[in-house]
């Protein structure tokens, strides 16, 4: 079940969304497998840690950050993966594994892979591992003012994003 913070703060922002619910999964691949979609129109939140912040990701399913694209993008240094336990107190009613992509939400800055766009909807992990929210991808975008770049490795036959470094910095 989505928390109620998140509903809250959607609907106070008057931003439509659409829940989802679904078979239990735990990965990003395992959701868009449960709801017959490709990796690419799922949306995920990766936590990086950098030397001085936590920083947020939103990059598909399918990709994974490019820790060089990133610091590149937003001037970030000593960038890693963050553990569980650095960030999991950030969200309290979250499980662990699902946060939304919400920076504003949880005072976090937040950084968006350009080739999430191209889907035009957003289906991403709000909270629950059992539910999950769509909403438009100019919505969120709005919503959230996130930097958005191209901070994801290169798939073979994937054209690359224009426009990159489009946004407000965080």
């Amino acid at each position: 079940m989505i928390p109620q913070r998140i509903i809250q703060y959607l609907e106070r922002s008057r931003v439509p969304f659409d829940r989802r619910p679904h078979p239990k999964a735990i990965t990003a691949q395992a959701l868009a497998a449960s709801l017959h979609v490709s990796g690419f129109e799922v949306a995920k939140t990766v936590m990086l840690q950098a030397r001085d912040r936590l920083w947020m990701c939103v990059v598909s399913a399918a990709d994974t950050v490019n820790l060089d694209r990133f610091s590149r993008l937003t001037g970030a240094s000593q960038l890693r993966l963050a553990e569980e336990s650095e960030f999991a107190h950030l969200f309290p009613e979250c499980e662990i594994g699902a946060e939304p992509p919400f920076g504003l939400l949880y005072g976090l800055p937040v950084v968006v892979d350009a080739h999430l766009r191209d889907a035009g909807r957003l289906l991403f992990r709000a909270g629950s591992h059992a539910e999950a929210l769509e909403m438009r991808f100019d919505d969120f975008m709005n919503l959230e003012a996130p930097l958005l770049g191209d901070i994801v490795h290169d798939r073979a036959g994937r054209r690359a994003p224009v426009d990159l470094g489009v946004g407000a910095p965080a």
